[in-house]
């Protein structure tokens, strides 16, 4: 592996030992294949980022842990990769932790990692456990600033959230559902990617209580859990959908649409109106082929602009607080999806 970076530069991006590094980057044994995808992604990120050397400011590293389907977390680091090079007052550099599972140790394992080597600032999005919270508060302890991301920690300790305003998302998910099926005798299915994820919680509670107030004849049935991996959705849909016989309407809080919409369609289910969330890939070829008809969504180059802003803000590299650091939601049809998101 060619690189012309120092050893302790890679060790740093790649939150690896220096020994580790040392090991592949001279083809010695006993280096996973994961092990050398993560060092040459940490040789790729210093690569893009040294351009930025020549600005003559502080550099400063961030580190983003985010537990989410791939497609999504490649959204988060698309954004971010497009915030830092209009930073102006420092030299950032992100480093990423991303994975579609990860055990509470793991996380644990990962944030005492951080704290370690040291970081000037940590965006999170993980599930709101206990562990987690324990982990950050030590992180907070240490003098490294959190910000949370999309789902929520209940940790006083955190200095902002920042993302969608999920609870306007949730009923703004309601009414159109409303407005569409009308208060009619039928089924909503819905569908959140984890139980722990406050976010979807939040969506989830706005969505219940609008709904039943707009339209008290439907019916919900949960069909949550998954973390948006494929296997694990598909086999619980099936177990769901074993005694239903109709779904007028599908809300998907979380991920895994071409699953949920496969395993309806399996089962001989075509809801009439169906509202995901996120303009993702997947998302976005849904939409374009009409099988979602509602994308509720929310720029995340604003919100990882709002991330490096509350981190500068705290370090005092710019005078301005964050004042607005929850977005609004987007309704994204068929007929309105932005140039710029449309595939090529």
């Amino acid at each position: 592996m060619t690189h012309r970076f120092p050893l302790k530069e890679i060790a740093r991006q790649s939150g690896l030992s220096t020994a580790t590094v040392d090991r592949a980057i001279n083809n010695r044994p006993h280096v996973s294949p994961q092990t050398k995808a993560r060092i040459a992604a940490a040789v790729s990120e210093l690569a893009g980022q040294e351009a930025q050397l020549a600005a003559r400011g502080r550099r400063m590293f961030f580190d983003f842990v985010v537990e989410a389907p791939a497609r999504f977390s490649a959204e988060v680091r698309q954004a971010a990769e497009w915030v830092v090079p209009r930073i102006g007052v420092a030299v950032c550099r992100p480093r990423f932790v991303m994975h579609e599972n990860m055990s509470e140790a793991e996380v644990v394992q990962t944030l005492a990692r951080i704290a370690k080597r040291g970081s000037q600032g940590v965006c999170l999005k993980l599930r709101d456990v206990p562990a987690v919270r324990a982990a950050v508060d030590k992180l907070t302890a240490s003098g490294i600033p959190v910000v949370t991301l999309v789902t929520d920690l209940t940790t006083p300790r955190r200095i902002a959230y920042v993302g969608l305003d999920n609870h306007s998302a949730g009923r703004t998910a309601a009414y159109l559902i409303a407005k569409t099926v009308g208060n009619v005798s039928g089924t909503v299915l819905t569908s959140r990617s984890n139980d722990q994820f406050l976010g979807e919680e939040a969506r989830e509670t706005a969505f219940t209580t609008t709904l039943k107030r707009l339209c008290p004849r439907l019916r919900m049935v949960d069909a949550s859990g998954g973390g948006g991996a494929h296997f694990e959705k598909t086999q619980l849909m099936q177990r769901v959908l074993e005694n239903l016989d109709h779904v007028c309407a599908v809300y998907s809080m979380g991920g895994g649409n071409h699953t949920i919409l496969r395993i309806l369609e399996q089962n001989r289910l075509q809801p009439g109106i169906y509202v995901a969330h996120d303009l993702d890939n997947d998302n976005r070829a849904l939409i374009d082929t009409g099988h979602l008809s509602f994308v509720l969504h929310h720029d995340l180059r604003i919100d990882l602009e709002n991330v490096f802003h509350a981190f500068l803000y705290h370090h005092k590299l710019t005078s301005d607080p964050l004042i607005a650091a929850i977005s609004n939601v987007q309704v994204i049809t068929p007929e309105n999806v932005p140039a710029q998101s449309r595939r090529q």
